[in-house]
């Protein structure tokens, strides 16, 4: 038996023949080829345009500059230089005052007759001293130590100290600080944190802005200040990230946590 096609119209005239082909159905048959294509290409077209719409948007999106954080790894510094502080002078601190040895000396008792004393010479009794206005002063009692006695109430000596020394803050030390978890972590940190400032990124401006800052032998950042500027906007970006880092490891000289000075590049970059 040869194949049919049931959607051609020599099949629709065979069923209908002899029939009334003004019915409704014959005409939908008939027209079944017709709506079938345009059906189909309606899909398609319905498909293309779907699919089409990311990349029209995508297309009729105007572009924008893509921002990226350059951050210098710190084995691309210069190795600082070395400087030796100036010896200063200590003030010696005042030499504490000499002992004083204050001792009254023993006057023997001298036996007279009664009336060969007067009365302002007899001992006068507790009631007679608490009623007299007459005071007693440590200056009325001199002190001899048969060598360098000396009057306590005319030592008026003053003892001063000398003012405590500055902390040291060393450019180089036998242990640099460390930044936990080394400087693969610093650098993370810094370019997680660092946020391009718009009016820089507006202007146009690009480049590089050198911190340097100390860090206290307690690990805690202090003193940033820039060294080398690029942007008001920048350098004040590059100050707080540094002022945000967390505790480092303290560096040593001789066993000792010390404070040491540290340098730390920040590239701004647009791309």
């Amino acid at each position: 038996m040869a194949k049919i096609d049931l959607t051609s119209f020599e099949w629709c005239e065979l069923i209908f023949s002899g029939k009334n082909k003004a019915y409704g159905a014959y005409r939908m048959r008939a027209n079944s080829p017709k709506r079938h294509n345009l059906a189909m290409l309606i899909v398609v077209i319905i498909a293309l345009v779907g699919f089409s719409i990311p990349t029209l948007i995508r297309i009729a999106t105007p572009k924008q500059k893509e921002v990226m954080t350059e951050v210098t790894t710190l084995s691309q510094l210069d190795e600082p230089e070395v400087k030796q502080d100036e010896m200063k002078k200590v003030e010696p601190i005042a030499p504490p005052p000499p002992a004083l040895k204050s001792s009254i000396k023993f006057t023997a008792p001298v036996i007279k007759k009664d009336e060969e004393v007067r009365d302002e010479d007899e001992m006068k009794s507790q009631k007679e001293l608490t009623q007299t206005k007459v005071a007693i002063s440590i200056a009325d009692v001199k002190g001899n130590d048969e060598a360098n006695g000396k009057d306590i109430a005319d030592l008026k000596q003053v003892v001063t100290q000398a003012e405590p020394a500055k902390e040291e803050v060393f450019d180089m030390v036998e242990q640099m600080p460390t930044f936990p978890g080394g400087s693969a972590e610093l650098m993370k940190y810094i370019a997680e944190h660092l946020k391009y400032p718009a009016i820089a990124q507006e202007n146009g401006t690009q480049g590089r802005v050198i911190c340097q800052f100390v860090i206290g032998k307690d690990g805690q950042v202090r003193d940033v200040d820039v060294v080398r500027s690029l942007d008001p906007y920048c350098d004040k970006e590059a100050i707080r990230v540094i002022k945000s880092l967390p505790r480092w490891i303290p560096g040593k000289q001789n066993g000792k946590a010390v404070s040491v000075k540290y340098t730390v590049p920040i590239v701004f970059k647009l791309q």
